[in-house]
């Protein structure tokens, strides 16, 4: 629920202007009428099934733009991530990588990291050919996304990763041996994530609805803000807790070159986001947001009997 989240322009409101004559139906665009959807299903009945992510990721993303640097740092409160650029050996010699970025490599890592979690072992399969990895993930498979998607995988597995909280510090980079989609179609290709990012994440997952994944999956700064949300609004206490734009734009805004700009792309993303978690309760003040105690996006019930799915398959 959605308290005047978006003020004057009101999230979930639509817009007075008139249609033209001829214009008898609005026409949704695709990832309008499947969010729509989406948060229909969401609303009656819990999820199949579950995804999961590192919490300190669900705080702190990676950047949502490709950056010039080969070292990217985000924080919110405690939390803090720090990624650096790495290098893969291809065709006799070091490749100096890029910063993983944007929506590919979020949804690669929910995948992968559910799926360690469901068969209790850090190898994962990924797929005989990248294009069955991508189907998975529901990305397009055509030529020019597979060369990106394929640039991303290699930039997320060659990556540093830094994860700080309070005064702990964890060098936990995700993964430690990538062999995927080589010419052997007759067996999965696998990633390996490392001990420490493995420990790490059976011990501080949170759990996520995969319809409400889908439904964001067209936005980096959508599914930064869902992850957050599940991770954090389920802990809030008293009479809630108040955020400032200039807060918010710290720990999601690093890309926006001012807070009025952060603001707008802030507040459409939360729309779409407040459709596939409609139990969250926020309400904007004057400087910001007030977030409000709300049942997790996955009802504890609903993880419960998946633990006992998969410690019964052991």
């Amino acid at each position: 629920m959605l308290n005047n989240v978006a003020g004057k322009r009101g999230i979930g409101r639509m817009s007075k202007r008139k249609s033209p004559p001829e214009q008898s139906e609005l026409v949704l665009s695709p990832t309008t009428a499947r969010v729509i959807q989406l948060s229909a299903e969401i609303q009656a009945t819990p999820p199949d099934d579950i995804e999961f992510m590192h919490t300190v990721l669900c705080q702190v993303g990676l950047p949502r733009k490709r950056t010039k640097e080969t070292r990217f740092e985000r924080n919110n409160g405690k939390a803090s991530l720090l990624i650096t650029a790495g290098e893969m050996y291809n065709d006799g010699h070091w490749e100096k990588l890029f910063v993983p970025y944007g929506t590919k490599p979020r949804l690669a890592l929910f995948h992968i990291s559910t799926e360690a979690i469901r068969t209790k072992s850090r190898t994962v399969a990924v797929g005989r050919t990248i294009s069955e990895f991508m189907k998975r993930l529901n990305i397009s498979q055509n030529g020019p996304s597979r060369e990106a998607f394929r640039a991303q995988m290699n930039a997320l597995c060659a990556c540093e990763m830094k994860l700080g909280y309070g005064s702990r510090n964890l060098n936990a980079r995700p993964v430690d041996e990538f062999d995927a989609w080589t010419k052997n179609l007759a067996k999965d290709s696998t990633i390996e994530l490392s001990e420490k990012f493995w420990h790490e994440l059976k011990e501080n997952a949170v759990p996520l609805d995969p319809r409400a994944l889908e439904g964001l999956q067209h936005s980096a700064l959508a599914l930064d803000i869902y992850t957050w949300l599940a991770h954090r609004l389920h802990r809030v206490r008293g009479s809630g807790e108040r955020l400032t734009w200039s807060n918010l734009r710290l720990q999601f805004g690093q890309e926006y070159t001012d807070d009025k700009n952060f603001k707008k792309a802030f507040l459409i993303a939360l729309r779409q986001v407040s459709a596939v978690y409609p139990d969250a309760k926020l309400e904007q003040v004057r400087t910001g947001l007030r977030l409000i105690a709300s049942p997790p996006p996955v009802p504890r019930q609903t993880v419960v009997s998946f633990q006992k799915v998969i410690g019964s398959e052991a």
